[in-house]
């Protein structure tokens, strides 16, 4: 059974909110270990940008797969 675009969309916010999440705590944990220190508003917004990038090529991937499926 196919994936629905719906579906594909919901699974690629899902994959991306947890990365997100996963992404700010490792800044926020990796960055001063390296004499990087920034705002936590800074790091919600690095995050942000790569969050985007990442909804919009989990769901390209995943449409693909779906088309070669």
């Amino acid at each position: 059974m196919a994936q629905s675009r719906r579906m594909s969309l919901t699974e690629a916010i899902a994959n991306v909110v947890i990365g997100y999440i996963l992404a700010v705590a490792t800044q926020v944990a990796v960055f001063p270990l390296f004499g990087i220190h920034i705002a936590l508003a800074d790091d919600l917004m690095i995050g942000l940008a790569f969050l985007v990038v990442s909804l919009s090529r989990s769901y390209v991937l995943r449409r693909m797969f779906e088309r070669i499926r």
